[in-house]
């Protein structure tokens, strides 16, 4: 299995046949390496509905009949854009042919807005878990720092956690580092940072405070293989 980081939340999982996207911002994201009309996902995970996360799916799953997996009330939305799409909600687990997606908790708001500045509600927003190949991939989507995260680890063994650093909107470097304490992953990957001025934060200054834990702070297109 190979896993990338291209700026902001953007994770792109490849399996032996299949390759998913997670949260896939690309247009307007200074940091990505990613182009929309190069990326031909089977499926795109979507952890909320905020524009920075849900970013240029449709445009993707239409150019690539990609099936979005997203918490209900967003993927209903979605779907009457004109795409596929499957929904789930909080706590819930369904096995597709490329992995196994569950959504978990998360503590922050979730709404899309429109080009007409109208706001749309797009249900609970979740963190996700996805196991394939007998790995699993935990994406923290925004969230804040919350106690059931030990529980998340210790039900769901972490091979790897994608975890928000960039304050102001998610957990900051500190409490995404007692996240991972909880989490108790093999890897710890930093996201949601450096973007937008509100988020501006040094990595490193994370993976200081995260002890007993391996950390990568990847740059736009590293990869690594699990």
């Amino acid at each position: 299995m190979q896993i990338s980081y291209h700026g902001h939340s953007i994770v792109k999982i490849k399996t032996g046949n299949h390759t998913i996207l997670i949260d896939p911002f690309i247009t307007g994201n200074q940091l990505t390496d990613l182009k929309v009309d190069e990326e031909k996902p089977d499926a795109i995970l979507l952890t909320h509905g905020h524009n920075d996360h849900v970013g240029d799916t449709v445009a993707i799953a239409k150019a690539s009949d990609a099936l979005v997996i997203a918490p209900n009330e967003l993927a209903v939305y979605l779907g009457w854009q004109g795409i596929k799409t499957h929904g789930m909600n909080i706590g819930g687990a369904c096995e597709f042919e490329f992995g196994t997606v569950k959504f978990t908790k998360a503590f922050h708001s979730s709404s899309y807005t429109t080009e007409d500045n109208e706001i749309i509600y797009t249900g609970m927003p979740t963190g996700i878990l996805f196991t394939a190949e007998g790995k699993t991939i935990y994406h923290a989507g925004d969230t804040s720092l919350f106690g059931d995260m030990e529980m998340i680890g210790k039900r769901h063994p972490i091979d790897v956690a994608f975890v928000p650093i960039g304050d102001n909107f998610t957990m900051g470097p500190e409490d995404a580092a007692h996240a991972v304490e909880l989490l108790n992953p093999k890897l710890a990957v930093p996201i949601h940072f450096n973007t937008f001025p509100p988020i501006k934060q040094d990595p490193e200054t994370f993976r200081a405070l995260v002890k007993g834990h391996e950390v990568k702070v990847l740059e736009a297109g590293d990869l690594f293989e699990l």
